[in-house]
């Protein structure tokens, strides 16, 4: 779902800021964007200060001329609501509005995402303004969407947010009792015996540095609390428009695996996902679409909508490399092959000053419509048209899925040890990976997913063990599936509490005692045979014996020499694997060809390397996306007669079908 139920075309446009330019260049954007096939702007993204001059006028004029200019042009809209930047008046009349940093430093105006997110000032003037706005826009028949703030991110440590800390502490637990059983309070003489004098844990208080801290519950449940009160400020500004609209859909744009804030959990806020993508020039195909595959399950609503990308260049990063010819069709393709059901574009015309005037544009300085980029975005236009709904609101068939869960990401790499090279992400995107380039589609899903219908589900470094989780794998692998985890599994319970023994409550689904972790510096490694290939073991080795699965490598060095290093425990119908180490891309290819040959998951279809294969279906029927990623053209034999959507050219079973360099295929499967 992205804009509604029953869209018949793919919406097409991004951020557009006329407020920031003369009005006699208006009219000529209107025509531009009629040229490049736009019919979708995004409004009013940082019009706060604009829009409301002082704590009780509010001035639309120039806001209602831009929306007469795009009704009258049969543009839709998804309207912001402005929050995510405050005015400079409300910062010096009510400074309790402001962030302080993580190491107490307390802010001035500037910037953005400056709001502290449990200020009174915000939470009465955000939500003020974005009712404001719904109850003069609501007759707006093209108002397709609303999209609050803008990138809600960051976090604070003031007072506001320190009560309201202890207050989210106390709900949470009930009794000081409970919470400091949670905390394991007891250590280092922590023991709490009132709500208040409990503090922020940050460099004043409990961390040595940003993610390093002495007390892991504390900091815990600081980031839940710092992303249950984002979302707070949220649904109060969803709550406002709703009121005046209770029909249009309502989302705010994240950005894709964002650690401070649990998306798994806004996603039950949102009417429908939307996200910023905005891959780095050195960024895999795998890389990319692995963000795509987060947003599309986060919601379980099959699609997205892709908010914002650049058609040409980033501005933030230290060198800002353009996107090659037919670089950002490719990219804007894959995003749809993943579940993006619209394609935006930051922005629509260039700034002229400030931090964002060298981020690419469809529009550029210029204000030309015969530049490279903008005859790229009115090709892509062109064929975004021709396509209609041909794969909207489209589902992926996926029969595997990978788990990802913020609090298990938060609490490993808050653990003090037992290496600072694991990294959660990197572990995940070790299996995605192997799977990507087999065409194999993945879900990303949470722990409260529902996991019956997959046949190989995956969670590396599985650290956080949440209640009832062990006993839900348990069933799914007994009647049939199988499951794959990895060293430093199964250790803590969701207050980050050692459960036991190692891995917890995973030893009986797993058949295996882990007794110790060798955590290796960087350079060294030991080695394992798998399937008559030597791997390497890096970063750590879990030293482990058997208790009823079976080793199918073992290490070849140091004295834990002939201990096993991948197992696999038959239990029920189903296997259970334990990869005891990290290892290289091969090893992960290698292994996972194995386990999908034994669950009879098959790959989409076979082909040339960097050439992604993705399908959608929908009621029309099923799609095939061909990607090649790679600088020069392939060939991809096709095993079943399809049709091309772009050029209606209809190729046969067992023909190869060439693909230019960073082409692209749009097949509708017979």
């Amino acid at each position: 779902m992205g804009y509604g139920k029953n869209v018949k075309e793919i919406y097409y446009g991004g951020d557009y800021n006329p407020e920031q330019w003369p009005e006699d260049v208006w009219q000529e954007d209107m025509r531009m964007f009629k040229k490049a096939h736009i019919n979708q702007v995004t409004l009013n993204v940082f019009s706060w200060a604009a829009l409301q001059p002082d704590e009780e006028t509010y001035s639309f004029e120039k806001l209602d001329r831009i929306m007469e200019l795009v009704r009258e042009n049969g543009l839709k809209v998804c309207m912001a609501t402005s929050t995510g930047a405050h005015p400079a008046w409300m910062a010096k009349r009510h400074p309790d509005i402001l962030r302080t940093e993580f190491n107490g430093m307390k802010r001035k105006f500037g910037g953005r995402h400056n709001s502290c997110p449990n200020s009174p000032t915000y939470r009465m003037y955000a939500p003020r303004l974005a009712g404001e706005l719904a109850k003069r826009y609501k007759d707006y028949e093209n108002i397709v969407a609303w999209h609050i703030s803008n990138e809600f991110g960051g976090e604070c440590y003031c007072e506001n947010c320190e009560k309201a800390f202890q207050e989210w502490l106390k709900k949470k637990y009930g009794t000081i009792e409970e919470m400091n059983r949670s905390f394991n309070s007891s250590f280092w003489g922590h023991t709490f015996y009132d709500w208040d004098e409990v503090v922020l844990p940050n460099l004043l208080s409990e961390h040595f540095e940003e993610n390093r801290t002495m007390f892991q519950g504390i900091s815990l449940d600081y980031r839940r609390f710092n992303s249950d009160s984002m979302l707070e400020c949220f649904q109060l500004e969803y709550d406002a428009i709703r009121r005046e609209m209770p029909d249009v859909p309502i989302t705010t744009n994240l950005m894709g695996f964002y650690k401070p804030l649990d998306y798994q959990k806004w996603a039950k806020k949102m009417d429908f996902i939307s996200w910023d993508s905005y891959p780095a020039p050195e960024d895999s195909p795998a890389a990319i679409a692995i963000r795509h595959d987060l947003m599309r399950g986060i919601k379980e609503q099959n699609s997205f909508v892709l908010m914002e990308q650049t058609p040409s260049v980033t501005n933030w990063l230290p060198y800002n490399r353009l996107k090659r010819p037919g670089e950002m069709r490719l990219l804007s393709y894959q995003a749809a092959a993943h579940g993006a059901d619209a394609i935006q574009f930051f922005q629509l015309r260039r700034s002229v000053g400030a931090c964002e005037k060298y981020h690419g544009a469809v529009i550029d300085h210029a204000g030309r419509d015969d530049t490279r980029v903008f005859l790229e975005v009115e090709k892509l236009g062109e064929e975004l048209q021709l396509l209609g709904d041909a794969f909207l609101e489209g589902r992926t068939p996926a029969e595997t899925a990978i788990v990802f869960d913020w609090d298990n990401w938060w609490a490993l790499e808050y653990s003090a040890g037992p290496s600072v090279r694991m990294k959660y992400l990197d572990a995940v995107q070790d299996y995605y990976t192997a799977l990507f380039e087999k065409n194999i589609p993945v879900d990303i899903i949470g722990v409260d997913d529902e996991i019956s219908k997959y046949k190989i589900v995956i969670a590396p470094l599985l650290y956080m063990t949440k209640k009832g989780y062990a006993e839900k794998l348990e069933t799914f692998v007994k009647a049939g599936g199988t499951f794959i985890t990895t060293y430093f599994s199964g250790i803590v319970d969701e207050h980050d509490l050692v459960i036991g023994a190692y891995p917890g409550e995973l030893k009986e689904l797993l058949g295996i005692w882990v007794e110790e972790q060798d955590a290796l510096p960087e350079g060294e490694q030991n080695a394992f045979v798998y399937g008559g290939e030597k791997y390497s073991a890096d970063i750590l080795c879990d030293l482990l014996h058997l208790e009823g699965a079976e080793g199918l490598s073992f290490y070849e060095k140091d004295f834990y020499q002939g201990m096993p290093a991948v197992t696999r425990n038959r239990y029920g119908k189903g296997n259970a694997y334990y990869v005891a180490t990290r290892s290289i891309p091969e090893f992960y290819q290698h292994f996972m060809a194995d386990v999908l040959r034994e669950a009879e998951v098959d790959a989409i279809l076979d082909t040339p390397h960097n050439v992604e294969a993705t399908v959608r279906e929908n009621g029309k029927g099923r799609t095939l996306f061909l990607l090649n990623h790679n600088t020069f053209g392939v060939e991809v034999v096709l095993e079943q007669e399809c049709e091309d959507l772009l050029s209606g050219t209809i190729h046969k079973a067992g023909n190869a079908l060439e693909i230019e360099d960073k082409g692209v295929r749009i097949l509708k499967l017979s």
